[in-house]
């Protein structure tokens, strides 16, 4: 909004000191960090005395985990402060017109209102529960049916998968490859100044992805059905978004077991999505880094300040020992919205590295529980691949203080990330 009065102001001739540094991506980049982590750190507290206030608190499965009891009616239903702290600045700071900042304000608000359905039947089973016996917690004391929280993910990725893909706002400069006469005679053909060097362009809505490690790194969708199926190629592209939205959001919510692991590990693959954002919106960068140009996708570094901001100032109350937990409002929030960057900077593809720790996590989960039926089945006995799953707590059993399983899993994530970045020139 604040940006939208200066685009008045300007529009209207009116010079206000210092409303001219809102028309600079970079200046609200700064101040969408910073107010997201003052409403984050400031708000918090109030927060976790509100839910205090009203018991709602965490309960902790007894599972043989050290510190598990000390956790105990920690207030949850945090990530309720992680959204705000993210529409908030975006809708103040960011430019509300462009598509992009839409979709992801509605994928916020979105996965958060399943989240939060979900941590409020449980925190209503566990009343139940105590108030009336056991008996009555049943029915709500894992939240959401699991086929309800998967109708929302996939009601999700039919959403932003169709806007991608039919939205007319949503397009990618390719370079032309054509002769110059030919692209001077071509009134579709887009001339451009990049790097003192003249180039022309071809607006396209083509599907497709970045592969990493590949000389011709980008790959269409189309190339994987019959010539004849090609006109169906958009059933196939939501497909791939449904699926990709699914699984990293669920991912997050399975990572989300040690104080602070979510939440860090989400600031720093956000890190990564706002270089990915910033450089494939600006010419100058796409040019050099020889990446795809998407025109206005900059603004969406704004958006993507904000999370990591929130996720940042969340760490403030969440690091061990925590005094809040996001619970699933939190968590499939970031792991919905992180899909939906990847998938909107074209860079889908890359989620198995930079997300290698949610994919790790999920991956823990399915080797656990098929192994276990397996082994069932076959020798009349579970048996397990890890001590316990996910991940992390396999290290928690092994002895691992907690603290030190979260940090060593950020700086794995930040070798990802940075892995990521290399893609970007080694091919």
């Amino acid at each position: 909004m604040l940006y939208h009065l200066y685009k008045w102001l300007e529009q209207e001739d009116i010079d206000i000191p210092g409303m001219r540094l809102f028309g600079f991506i970079t200046f609200r980049v700064l101040v969408g960090i910073l107010l997201a982590l003052f409403i984050t750190t400031f708000y918090g507290k109030k927060l976790i005395k509100f839910l205090q206030k009203k018991q709602i608190g965490e309960s902790i499965r007894k599972e043989g985990l050290a510190g598990q009891e000390s956790k105990a009616g920690t207030p949850t239903m945090g990530g309720i402060i992680i959204v705000l702290s993210i529409v908030i600045p975006t809708l103040l700071l960011a430019d509300l017109t462009e598509i992009y900042v839409q979709v992801m304000l509605i994928s916020t608000v979105w996965m958060g209102a399943i989240g939060f359905i979900d941590d409020y039947l449980k925190l209503k089973g566990e009343r139940l529960a105590q108030e009336k016996g056991e008996v009555y917690r049943k029915t709500s004391k894992d939240g959401l049916a699991g086929w309800f929280k998967i109708l929302g993910q996939v009601g999700l990725g039919i959403l932003v998968g169709a806007t991608l893909y039919f939205n007319s706002n949503v397009k990618i400069w390719r370079e032309y490859v054509g002769t110059v006469d030919e692209a001077k005679r071509n009134p579709d053909i887009i001339e451009k100044k990049v790097n003192d060097t003249t180039k022309y362009f071809v607006e396209t809505k083509t599907p497709v992805t970045t592969i990493p490690f590949v000389k011709n790194h980008e790959f269409n969708y189309s190339k994987l059905l019959p010539a004849s199926w090609r006109d169906y190629t958009w059933v196939l592209y939501i497909l791939v978004v449904i699926f990709i939205i699914t699984a990293v959001s669920n991912g997050a919510n399975l990572t989300d077991g040690l104080d602070g692991l979510a939440a860090g590990t989400s600031a720093i693959i956000g890190s990564l999505l706002g270089i990915f954002a910033y450089a494939s919106g600006n010419m100058v960068f796409a040019d050099y880094l020889n990446i795809m140009f998407i025109p206005d996708l900059g603004e969406l570094s704004v958006y993507i300040a904000a999370m990591i901001g929130a996720c940042i100032g969340f760490l403030w109350y969440n690091s061990y020992p925590a005094q809040i937990f996001m619970g699933d409002t939190g968590s499939l929030m970031l792991g919905g919205v992180i899909a939906a960057l990847a998938i909107i900077v074209h860079k889908e593809l890359l989620i198995p590295i930079f997300c290698g720790i949610f994919f790790a996590e999920t991956v823990s989960v399915m080797l656990q529980v098929g192994y276990f039926k397996y082994t069932r089945r076959k020798y009349g006995e579970g048996r397990r691949v890890f001590l316990k799953a996910p991940l992390h707590h396999h290290y928690q059993v092994k002895g691992y203080h907690e603290v030190k399983i979260v940090t060593r899993l950020w700086i794995v994530t930040v070798l990802l990330v940075v892995l990521s970045i290399v893609t970007l020139k080694l091919r």
